[in-house]
């Protein structure tokens, strides 16, 4: 990932500083101010709320007091679709008034609209959503026109000055052959990728697309190997090397070489419900404070091979940060990778055993009644409107 200078040296200092203490620690604060979304993504297990909670908002307030809690280097605020908050743009000013790296994650929907509340700094980063080429992208958001949008905003964002980058969920159905292209153009554009196979969210629409940890192995065997100049084939790829935002080691463990268990801590999410225990994707149980999500999670129950819900996850949200811790302690094998790519044949690294995993709790439907009956005793005029309204 190519950062600017500043920003960069500021969270390697952290990562640094935070490696020699030891313990656990953040790199990227995951902010969701709010989960209303102008799209009704079928992979997306994040909007299926009742308009009561889709309503709320956290305060500019919230999102700088969460910043100073966790004391993380950089923030991704996502939702939801930020740009929706009509108070995103004093959210952004006042992480990189504090020098925080942001990444303000959307469909672009609104972009258009919306960038001249923004200026280009060093510290910010448009991360707009693009799950492949056209036919994969209008067809994982369930909205045709979508992905021209999203494309016209890459061209504008990046006339205006602003750095950008494109973050790209990947599902079963998606062809190497065309996600190989679809780098390409990329890179043509010289905009990195975020790229990440998709968490099996319980309440998702869409069930039958998402990847088990075979299938996601092999898809980015086949996928690599096409951008690696050493091993690409005539047409598959062009043999360019692709920009990634990923660590290296995260792309040769989704790639089967290494066996890696997730370090959720290291992205810990701030949502309108409180901190959630124990990641980003997995919802069980919020607390009010960082120190309680730090102190009060049991850590051990969760993860590939301890806990069901985590079987067949391989986002980069769980593993970027033991990709990182690993690139620290063994830095040799970060260079060797960066410098030979990624394997896409051989044997590959042995997997976490998965039969002794903890049966799956279904706890979403006790969390929103707890949810409502604070709405209810706290803004009882705003819980009306909503119940009316549904």
């Amino acid at each position: 990932m190519s950062l600017p200078l500043a920003p960069a040296l500021r969270i390697a200092g952290h990562a640094i500083s935070s490696q020699i203490k030891g313990g656990k620690y953040p790199l990227v604060l995951m902010l969701e101010p709010l989960l209303r979304c102008n799209l009704a993504c079928p992979g997306c297990g994040k909007i299926d709320y009742p308009d009561a909670i889709l309503n709320r908002r956290l305060s500019v307030e919230e999102c700088m007091a969460a910043i100073e809690e966790s004391g993380a280097p950089a923030v991704s605020i996502a939702g939801g679709e930020p740009l929706l908050h009509r108070d995103m743009p004093k959210i952004v000013e006042g992480y990189i008034a504090r020098k925080k790296f942001v990444i303000l994650c959307t469909n672009a929907l609104l972009l258009k609209k919306k960038i001249n509340d923004y200026k280009p700094s060093s510290y910010f980063t448009w991360s707009i959503h693009l799950d492949g080429d056209k036919a994969m992208h209008d067809k994982a958001v369930d909205q045709e026109g979508t992905y021209d949008v999203a494309l016209e905003a890459i061209h504008l964002a990046k006339s205006k000055g602003f750095r950008v980058q494109v973050n790209c969920t990947v599902f079963n159905d998606a062809k190497p052959e065309s996600m190989a292209k679809f780098l390409d153009l990329m890179t043509s554009l010289d905009v990195e990728v975020t790229i990440s196979p998709g968490y099996a969210y319980e309440r998702a629409a869409d069930q039958e697309h998402f990847l088990n940890r075979e299938k996601t192995k092999n898809l980015f065997r086949d996928l690599l190997k096409r951008g690696a100049a050493k091993n690409a084939k005539p047409g598959e790829g062009g043999g360019k090397a692709w920009k990634f935002t990923n660590s290296p080691l995260f792309l040769d463990f989704l790639a089967g070489n290494r066996s890696y268990e997730c370090t959720p801590w290291s992205m810990p999410l701030r949502t309108v419900f409180g901190w959630q225990k124990p990641c980003y994707l997995v919802g069980e149980g919020y607390v009010e404070t960082f120190a309680e999500l730090m102190e009060g999670t049991d850590w051990d129950q969760y993860g590939v091979g301890k806990y069901e819900k985590c079987s067949n996850c391989m986002v980069h949200c769980g593993f970027e940060g033991t990709a990182a811790k690993e690139g620290l302690t063994r830095p040799w094998e970060f260079i060797k990778v960066g410098m030979q790519g990624i394997r896409t044949d051989g044997p590959m690294a042995p997997d976490i055993d998965l039969s002794n995993a903890r049966k799956a709790q279904d706890v979403h439907a006790t969390q929103v009644e707890a949810e409502l009956e604070k709405i209810k005793i706290s803004d009882p005029e705003g819980y009306a409107r909503a119940t009316r309204a549904a």
